[in-house]
């Protein structure tokens, strides 16, 4: 498929996808992208920035600008942001979501408002995106601010340990659910999933609403605390993000959160790397316990500026080209090929075999700037195959190539945002 026939593609799904209106509960105008029009009917934290890229790939700066100001429209005083945004539609995708929320929201449940989970806080990075295209100073200071205040809640609530690193409450904060490596966790026997991995996930989460989100009470109960090695990289990254715009405005935070970031990747080498295993793993409670179960987040820390090259290579080497876990044909899976809970077809429990374009995305920049350009080049390729043969839908065949779950699902549209950084690279 031609790079312009794509394009074209992309922007149909996405103005397909576009919503906007008002709310009156909150006295904002709203304007954000749905995911996909059948499934995914919400403004999502995450879908919002990766939207952000694609508009930027396509010029649409400006209304990049306003999906990602609609982000911040229901901002907490505290400074937090929720992973879901229920814009004057507020019946969750599924019953069990209700517990994604606060009791005190009451009857607030009923009209515009935030789920109380969060999601990988991929914003730093979108806003830098944003300002690198548009070089608009303005909207830089408009939005600075918010995003300084939201970094600031998570520094406060979800350093459970003091060491720098982000905990997640509750397996969909991630932005991977089902993820496989929290089976131990949550006491399911490492498996195909079933049934009884639902209720299991929808425990934590009912166990979290019954507390309020309380997040004082769920870090004593240690009952579902995960310091995940994807959170936690994009944590690390954005914090140098955040710096970096902070330094452009001459904010005087700037060195905190260069420090800050400094002490995440450092507790990510210190804490998270097994040397052995040349692997990143996710921790669990307080004892910081290995989940030694092989998902695309065990390289997602070689991205990370200043993380040790040798440390790098072992990690690519002995997994990323191993085509015994991730080396597919349409890359990236979701899961170790080899891993007994491996399933790469359609099911509810996603992110446990499936390729999802959000992994080859994250991935790309690395492998270019780290001279991997043919296996980035492949990164896109499949991609652009995968949408060849079965369209945009949510996640796909790593073997087959076959579209499963949404369809007309945005987040293929990257691939513009990595064919962008593959021509200013050559």
């Amino acid at each position: 498929m031609a790079e312009e026939e794509l394009k074209e593609k992309v922007e149909k799904i996405l103005m397909d996808n576009l919503v906007t209106g008002y709310s009156d509960s909150k006295g904002v105008e709203y304007t954000f992208i749905k995911p996909s029009t059948e499934q995914y009917s919400y403004q999502y934290f995450w879908d919002t920035c990766f939207h952000v890229y694609i508009l930027c790939a396509l010029d649409k700066s400006d209304l990049a600008k306003k999906t990602f100001r609609t982000l911040f429209a229901m901002q907490e005083s505290t400074g937090f942001v929720g992973h879901i945004h229920y814009w004057n539609n507020v019946y969750p995708a599924r019953i069990t979501d209700i517990f994604q929320n606060k009791i005190s929201l009451g009857r607030d449940l009923l009209r515009t408002h935030m789920s109380s989970l969060i999601q990988p806080p991929l914003v730093a990075q979108t806003l830098q995106k944003i300002y690198e295209t548009t070089k608009d100073k303005e909207y830089l200071k408009e939005m600075l601010p918010k995003l300084k205040l939201y970094f600031e809640w998570l520094s406060r609530n979800r350093d459970f340990d003091d060491d720098g690193l982000m905990s997640i409450i509750s397996p969909f904060e991630s932005g991977m659910d089902w993820k496989a490596s929290y089976d131990p966790v949550i006491g399911f026997s490492h498996k195909q999933a079933n049934k009884r991995l639902f209720w299991k996930v929808v425990e934590i989460d009912f166990r979290n609403f019954w507390h309020n989100y309380d997040h004082l009470k769920i870090r004593r109960r240690d009952k579902f605390r995960v310091e995940d090695a994807g959170f936690n990289t994009i944590y690390a990254q954005n914090l140098k993000a955040l710096g970096e715009l902070c330094e452009i405005m001459g904010d005087i935070d700037a060195q905190k959160y260069k420090d800050r970031y400094v002490r995440v990747r450092d507790s990510i080498l210190n804490l998270m790397y097994d040397e052995p295993d040349a692997a990143f793993y996710d921790l669990f409670s307080e004892k910081n316990r290995k989940l030694r179960i092989l998902t695309p987040t065990i390289f997602f820390p070689v991205v990370i500026d200043g993380m040790p090259e040798d440390v790098c290579d072992k990690v690519m080497k002995r997994h990323f080209f191993n085509e015994n876990e991730f080396d597919t044909k349409y890359p990236i899976p979701s899961l170790a090929i080899n891993d007994p809970a491996f399933n790469p077809e359609e099911s509810m429990y996603i992110w446990r075999g499936p390729t999802w374009i959000f992994n080859n995305w994250f991935m790309h920049q690395y492998m270019l700037n780290k001279g991997y350009e043919e296996e980035a080049q492949q990164l896109i390729d499949a991609i652009v195959k995968l949408v060849e043969k079965s369209g945009f839908r949510e996640y796909y065949n790593p073997f087959t190539g076959e579209g499963y779950g949404a369809k007309n699902f945005t987040w293929a549209g990257l691939v513009l945002d990595m064919m962008q950084m593959h021509k200013r690279n050559e």
